[in-house]
């Protein structure tokens, strides 16, 4: 028969076992699901503090708009963290992407030859950096920090450091200023392509399964057959045309291309993707979670300007966040 204690509780160590397995699963739970976490308590707060307007569809459309580019650039980093490497470059690839793609749109008229060429610069960075990594066996953060400053000479040698003002009207439309179904932002519906073709390459093909292996262990992936060094340049590759399709998203958008465009926007798109669960160590994360992570991003910086804050909080406000989130969501 159970034994009761005189203040009604329970001493039985089976309940006792049930309990502190019921608190252990919902701390894993939310340990497992910070970015979403994080993502409501913004909504809420953000909510609370400015009243209907940050809830607006005018504004969620804003966040949307705001946040593509981190999105597709994070979808994939996704794919570059899993297997254990990481590209600084892409900032880089996103600006000198925009600039001579919008030359070239500029220049010829032409809004598809101006989009692949942009397109053929970012895979030609990200095959450079694939190659760096695995050939040339540097580390990544070494080999992308100096392709870097390479892409980003080259992005101010092309015009002096000038900007590119584009005057074609079907460029805009295309890619940054125009709709879907007369509601939905064109740029909003690319990152909708792209996550869902980045969802499926990560989770359900072979490439995605190869990612994983090389991240998790990649002496062992060698030894089931792995073409680990073309797995990773792959990654690279797919990395640099979505900085640069990112880049001419941005040109589009702005009917401009600058040289400085991007500066810093690596360290958001990190961030997202360490928010959302991806490991740094390789072998761990998916796309759905660095989304989640890339909107606590843009819906942080969306309200911080809605409450009249400046650039500097918002910077501080998101390192906050991300170092709670990692302290949080880390393995014990």
């Amino acid at each position: 028969m159970r034994k009761i204690k005189n203040d009604n509780t329970c001493d039985d160590p089976q309940d006792v076992q049930d309990y502190t397995l019921t608190v252990r699963n919902v701390w894993n739970y939310l340990r497992d699901n910070i970015a979403l976490l994080a993502l409501i308590i913004v909504v809420l707060f953000f909510t609370a503090a400015s009243g209907t307007k940050f809830l607006s569809f005018q504004n969620m459309a804003n966040i949307g708009r705001q946040s593509a580019v981190i999105i597709i650039m994070a979808s994939g980093m996704t794919m570059v963290i899993v297997s254990a490497n990481i590209d600084l470059s892409i900032a880089s690839t996103l600006s000198l992407a925009a600039m001579l793609g919008s030359l070239v749109v500029t220049t010829t008229g032409s809004t598809l030859l101006g989009v692949f060429i942009g397109l053929a610069v970012g895979l030609i960075v990200g095959l450079a950096n694939g190659l760096l990594v695995t050939k040339g066996k540097i580390p990544s953060f070494l080999a992308t920090l100096g392709m870097m400053g390479v892409v980003r000479g080259l992005s101010m040698m092309v015009t002096s450091t000038k900007p590119i003002v584009i005057y074609e009207p079907r460029f805009w439309y295309t890619l940054g200023d125009g709709s879907v179904f007369g509601f939905l932002p064109i740029s909003i519906f690319w990152t909708i392509i792209v996550l869902i073709i980045t969802f499926i390459l990560l989770k359900y093909s072979v490439l995605g399964r190869h990612i994983y292996a090389t991240g998790g262990n990649k002496e062992a992936a060698k030894f089931t057959g792995v073409k680990t060094d073309r797995t990773i340049i792959t990654t690279f590759v797919i990395m640099g045309v979505l900085s640069a399709f990112s880049g001419l998203i941005l040109a589009s958008r702005m009917h401009a291309a600058r040289p400085g465009t991007g500066e810093g926007m690596e360290m958001n798109v990190i961030a997202a993707v360490i928010l959302g669960g991806t490991s740094l160590f390789g072998g761990k994360g998916t796309i759905i979670g660095s989304l989640i992570g890339a909107l606590v991003i843009a819906a942080l910086n969306n309200g911080l300007i809605i409450l009249g804050y400046s650039t500097h909080m918002q910077m501080l406000v998101r390192g906050l966040v991300i170092i709670l989130a990692v302290l949080f969501a880390k393995d014990e």
